[in-house]
């Protein structure tokens, strides 16, 4: 089954050169060229993507699967979120751009200008992200009882039983340091200063937002948010930006949980907007971050001596929004991960800080304070862990590993259902496949069918 998320755009089609332009498959009405799947192949390869089978086969054929979906998301008016979209592009964009260096090297390379590779990355998330609500909608259906787990596990052959990595189940406490009250003054002095420039007309918003804002997500395209609802913005934030109407003017300073901002309405669309800010984070010292670790090393001593017990401190103390009500309880939200949406980690899916506490301990007992960087907030916090459980490596079992088995069967399941759909689209849908693309091994059969008519 070839996965939609390796399916990527062409956006690197122009750093292949001298590519005689020709079609090499016809998938319904949509032609799929030479120069497509040399760009698709080449991106494969700059992401490291290990290709199983000849490359002139596997790739043309994703990209033929692509098509199958995304012709059934137009028919099902599936739509891409664009904050979504623009999220994940900026992810993309300066993750490449950590990889070449510097933008001048990465235009370079791709022979293009920043502004058209991600407008071209943004087509590529948003037929991912819509394949991938047409396989959820396809999928939605399946329905596990402990009895299917059961039957699958015992039908697995021993080889094929998983063998489960050392896992860990971990609690946290962390506290925001305090910040000078000067510290604030001097931010909101800033943004004042620059949404007078930007009334005056001394300066435009959006370079401001390229020069000084601090939200690494927005600031490269200049401070633009892209259409966005309501329910996906930060309460506060969203408060001021949907009461905005005028273009021209700069709205008053924000306060949220990720710093100070100003924010320009770009445009309206019933009930999305779409508006720029700039974001300026006040900055911890040296001296607040070990008053911090103090008081939390406090509260261990006070824990560890029976005092007070750490759900409690958890409850009265912790700042962390995702596990404050979980009793600190840290819950996995790796995608890729097996264990996405449960309390189990893999020691390489705790944050990096976490990892290095979490291995000198033993179950039960509690980390000293240190400082680690909120991914969330990209700002430095201070925190205590404590062990909860430790799960040495294994072969799976039903016992311990139920969660794990099911996901295999529920892969297994949703696979065999968007297999059978593929396999039936193939042979309901035209398709032409050019002499000297057709002598392959194919992931689904029925591309070339037996005496077409065009033959």
């Amino acid at each position: 089954m070839i996965s939609a998320a390796m399916v990527l755009a062409a956006f690197g089609a122009s750093a292949q050169s001298n590519v005689a332009e020709e079609v090499a498959w016809v998938v319904g009405d949509q032609p799929i060229w030479k120069s497509e799947i040399e760009a698709q192949y080449n991106n494969l390869l700059n992401d490291k993507v290990n290709l199983k089978g000849d490359p002139y086969c596997v790739v043309p054929e994703m990209i033929a699967v692509e098509k199958l979906y995304l012709h059934q998301a137009d028919m099902d008016t599936v739509i891409a979120p664009d904050a979504a979209v623009v999220a994940e592009v900026e992810a993309r964009v300066n993750y490449y751009i950590n990889m070449f260096q510097t933008k001048e090297k990465l235009e370079e390379y791709f022979r293009k200008p920043l502004s058209e590779i991600r407008q071209e990355m943004t087509d590529m998330v948003r037929n991912n992200y819509r394949v991938r609500e047409v396989q959820r909608s396809l999928t939605s259906d399946i329905k596990t009882t402990p009895n299917d787990v059961r039957r699958y596990y015992n039908s697995l052959p021993e080889d094929s039983i998983p063998f489960i990595p050392l896992e860990v189940e971990v609690q946290i406490i962390t506290i925001n340091p305090t910040i000078p009250r000067q510290e604030i003054e001097d931010v909101k002095a800033r943004l004042r200063d620059y949404s007078d420039r930007i009334t005056k007309g001394e300066s435009e918003f959006s370079t401001l937002a390229i020069l000084y804002s601090e939200d690494p997500g927005t600031s490269m395209r200049g401070g633009e948010l892209g259409f966005t609802g309501r329910g996906a913005l930060d309460p506060e934030f969203a408060a001021v930006a949907f009461n905005l109407n005028d273009p021209k003017k700069v709205s008053k300073i924000v306060e949220t949980e990720f710093g100070y901002h100003i924010i320009q309405l770009i445009e309206k669309r019933g009930d999305r907007i779409n508006a720029r800010h700039i974001l300026l984070r006040p900055k911890v010292s040296d001296n607040d971050l070990k008053d911090a670790m103090t008081r939390l090393d406090s509260l261990r001593t006070d824990i560890v001596g029976g005092k007070v017990p750490f759900n409690e401190v958890v409850a009265l103390v912790s700042q962390d929004k995702g596990t404050l009500n979980n009793r600190g309880m840290m819950v996995n939200t790796d995608r890729e991960s097996e264990r996405n949406g449960s309390s189990r980690f893999a020691m390489s899916e705790l944050p990096q800080e976490v990892a290095l506490k979490v291995a000198e301990l033993q179950p039960g007992e509690i980390s000293d304070a240190f400082v680690m960087m909120d991914p969330k907030l990209n700002r430095e916090v201070v925190a205590i862990v404590r062990l909860n459980r430790r799960i040495d490596g294994h072969r799976a079992n039903i016992s311990d590993d139920y969660q794990t088995i099911k996901g295999m069967y529920e892969k297994q399941e949703r696979d065999r259902i968007l297999r059978e759909w593929l396999d039936k689209k193939i042979n309901e849908t035209y398709v032409r496949i050019e002499e000297g693309w057709r002598n392959c091994e194919f992931t689904h059969s029925g591309w070339i069918k037996e005496k077409s008519s065009e033959e």
